[in-house]
């Protein structure tokens, strides 16, 4: 991909469209009240917000009406990263945020619930408020305090976000993991954070199929010994088991919700990231920190408001859950998808925009490219008239797949290519209503996101390639990772190439006109479909089957899109790579681990190459499979037998992409 700084826009917004975003008003109010630039657009505006930090996050705190029960000190008391500290001396919270729509409109549906029927079930404000105050009044009452973790075993239903709002009001700290997690991957994230509260569904539906998560329920119970409760949602319509709680119990009194003033850095919920070994990265981000990032992003990139309904596909275990649920911070209806992207076929997705009247339907670029390679056809088969904007993230959009859009949605369609990250659970880059979108491009980096692609010795690069870097803090960025006492863990995930900046781990381009390109992971972490895992899940896998010595699995972008997900294996003497063998790596890593991380291919290797200090060897092989010669991607006096890595030079050479 190359920047196209003179190509003609595929798309552009007309003066009427640009005239009546919400952050062309922002824009205008702020030049009047707090010195942002009238003229000059968007551009001018991200100037603004980047070089007069604290200035931009006074005006979004007022410009959105953030409710502090304190008042802020300051706005940004230390710069350093990581340490910033933002807001200091301010309490709000929120969930008081997430539900402040149900005063002025009761009775429009905060919440549209879709299954596989596709057929949207409503949760209106006034309901969803209800069901908040008496969910947190019962977590009060089992002795749920401020700093307490909850946890979810759930899939994208209503009770889901319920749950999140509920332990959000009084002061917990949300977890999720999604039900087609194993209970190792579970366990591997929840033993960390040690959990009072289980919320679990006895199973899920997807595919047309029930899966029944009874027993993995039960081990999660044995091996959480610090709950002190378990919450049973009947999915499918199974009875509580012994000594669990009924959802229904919870949620039918009608105590008003008592919304816990918690200081702006306060944590709010703890995602996972899996690096390439050890256990998954716990990374906690704070109330404060989410509620401002959000409504920015929400309100003033992706153009939300009341009359809005926004769709993305995800589930519990992905970040974009979370992002989803914070529609609500803009009063917009939120549609929750419970089931596969694919069911009853590859057009599930189109089919719940239509259905729901989703104005903003959010999804993968895989599932984009998956759709113009079956030849679905979605303005001809559904009604997507309401739809205004379809973004995409989990991976960068190809350049057929703006084309396809263009051409199968809508001619007059916003496209946003997003990227940012579990760590900030936001976007660096993406989508801006007034600007026009350039095939194969983000449109611009955020507000407030000081993005710049940096050489390896910290130089910027302009129409070059480099490493995606955030020179000032953000609001989202992780207060800490769990059960990082000295911070190590964190500052070697961000801070270790570039001191006290942020280094994210993926190649960009930024263009001569301001929009970014992305290329791909610079680090060997996976990345399927959006969903980061670890290398190091898939070998603790893997490696329980006798047969097996060792493993490598390797995540390589592909140039239309794809993603070749190859597991390498080294077999034990007398082992032999059979259907059996493969069938049984497959199904040891979908019961312990998820679907999600079955490889394409399983191929065999003499061994496995490593490191001098006996790393297995992840990024150098990944650079061989995407063709870079081996004299290139590694030195071969690091390798412990450089002879190994000429078959996977080979292989990068030869294999058709």
């Amino acid at each position: 991909m190359t920047p196209a700084a003179n190509s003609a826009p595929l798309w552009q917004p007309d003066a009427e469209r640009i005239a009546g975003a919400t952050v062309t008003r922002f824009q205008s109010w702020a030049s009047e009240r707090y010195g942002a630039p009238a003229d000059g657009g968007y551009p001018a505006l991200h100037r603004w917000s980047v070089e007069e930090l604290e200035t931009f996050w006074r005006a979004i705190a007022d410009w959105f009406d953030i409710r502090f029960t304190t008042p802020y000190e300051t706005v940004l008391a230390d710069r350093a990263m990581p340490g910033a500290r933002w807001f200091p001396g301010a309490t709000l919270n929120y969930a008081e945020h997430a539900l402040r729509a149900a005063a002025d409109r009761p009775d429009a549906p905060a919440l549209l619930h879709v299954d596989e029927t596709h057929e949207p079930t409503p949760v209106t404000w006034s309901e969803l408020r209800r069901q908040v105050g008496a969910l947190a009044a019962e977590l009060r009452a089992l002795g749920v305090r401020p700093g307490d973790r909850v946890s979810g075993y759930l899939p994208n239903i209503p009770q889901a976000a319920i749950a999140l709002l509920a332990t959000a009001a009084v002061g917990g700290v949300w977890t999720s993991c999604a039900p087609d997690f194993g209970a190792r991957s579970v366990l591997d994230r929840f033993q960390q954070v040690e959990p009072v509260v289980l919320f679990t569904v006895d199973g899920y539906r997807y595919g047309g199929k029930e899966h029944d998560r009874t027993d993995t329920v039960a081990e999660l119970r044995r091996e959480l010994p610090t709950l002190r409760a378990v919450v049973h949602i009947p999915l499918l319509g199974t009875p509580a088991p012994e000594g669990a709680l009924d959802w229904s119990d919870l949620t039918s009194g009608t105590a008003e919700p008592v919304f816990e003033p918690v200081p702006f850095d306060h944590p709010l919920w703890v995602l996972y990231s899996s690096g390439t070994t050890g256990l998954p990265k716990a990374i906690v981000q704070s109330q404060g920190g989410i509620l401002v990032e959000h409504l920015k992003q929400l309100a003033l990139h992706c153009d939300l408001g009341p009359d809005d309904r926004f769709f993305w596909y995800t589930s519990t275990g992905w970040m974009m859950w979370n992002f989803l649920v914070s529609g609500l911070l803009t009063g917009t209806t939120v549609v929750l998808y419970d089931g596969s992207p694919g069911h009853p076929d590859t057009g599930a997705q189109w089919s719940v925009a239509e259905r729901t009247g989703a104005t903003f339907f959010g999804t993968s670029a895989a599932y984009v490219m998956a759709c113009r390679k079956a030849g679905v056809h979605p303005a001809r088969d559904y009604d997507l008239s309401r739809v205004a904007c379809v973004a995409t993230t989990g991976s960068p959009l190809p350049p057929d797949g703006f084309r396809w859009l263009h051409d199968e949605v809508a001619d007059d369609l916003w496209i946003a290519s997003v990227s940012g990250g579990t760590d900030v659970c936001s976007c660096f880059a993406g989508a801006v209503p007034t600007l026009p979108v350039h095939i194969g491009e983000l449109q611009a980096a955020c507000l407030g996101t000081d993005l710049q692609s940096w050489d390896p010795h910290g130089n910027p690069l302009v129409g070059e390639v480099g490493e995606l870097v955030v020179t000032n803090p953000m609001p989202s960025m992780p207060i800490r990772f769990w059960n990082d006492p000295d911070g190590s863990r964190y500052r070697e995930s961000y801070f270790e190439m570039f001191p006290g900046v942020w280094r994210h781990g993926d190649w960009i381009t930024l263009t001569d006109h301001g929009s970014v390109i992305i290329h791909g992971r610079s680090d060997s972490t996976l990345n399927r479909q959006g969903v980061r895992m670890g290398s190091a899940d898939i070998y603790e896998a893997v490696e329980r089957l006798p047969e097996i010595r060792e493993s490598l699995v390797i995540g390589v972008e592909e140039p239309d899109g794809g993603y070749w997900m190859p597991l390498f294996v080294h077999l034990a003497p007398g082992a032999t790579l059979d259907d059996d063998l493969r069938a049984r790596v497959k199904a040891t890593i979908r019961e312990v681990l998820s679907p999600r991380h079955l490889p394409d291919e399983i191929i065999e290797i003499p061994a496995v190459p490593h490191t001098l200090t006996g790393k297995r060897l992840e990024v150098p092989v990944k650079r061989l499979l995407q063709g870079t010669p081996l004299t290139r991607a590694v030195n071969p006096g690091s390798v412990d037998n450089a002879a190994l890595l000429s078959f996977y030079e080979e292989l990068g050479r030869t294999r058709v992409r």
